[in-house]
């Protein structure tokens, strides 16, 4: 199949496929006599699985490494362990600061009352604070 092909199957863009080749994400696609790459179904399997690793938010050095553990069948898992672990822990992190910034931002829209911008409290707020 082609790359346009390959994308509508996988929910991909071509320009990030490319780019997936390019950082060795994907291997480089093998190319027909008119320059066009050329993908087979394998190449759908690990674009599916790239995908889901970027819908859990993994950096892609993570996602690199994920996809070269997976040539070795009697590996120890241990790895994968950890690096979901990590990206568990970032987006416990992450979730903390969306709360943190929730709360200054509901802090800000109760702090005005006034009708005028020269009594704006949020924006006296954001000017002294």
């Amino acid at each position: 199949m082609q790359i346009k092909q390959l994308a509508k199957v996988t929910n991909v863009n071509a320009k990030t496929i490319r780019y997936y080749e390019d950082v060795g994400l994907l291997p480089k696609a093998k190319r027909g006599d008119n320059g066009y790459r050329y993908y087979k179904q394998q190449d759908v399997s690990s674009l599916n699985f790239i995908r889901r690793c970027k819908e859990l938010r993994m950096p892609l050095a993570d996602i690199k490494r994920l996809v070269s553990i997976q040539s070795d069948d009697n590996a120890p898992c241990a790895e994968v362990d950890a690096l979901i672990t990590q990206q568990l822990e970032k987006i416990r992190v992450a979730q903390y600061e969306l709360q943190q910034l929730e709360k200054n931002l509901q802090g800000l829209a109760n702090s005005c009352d006034n009708h005028q911008i020269k009594n704006c409290e949020i924006l006296n707020h954001l000017r002294t604070n």
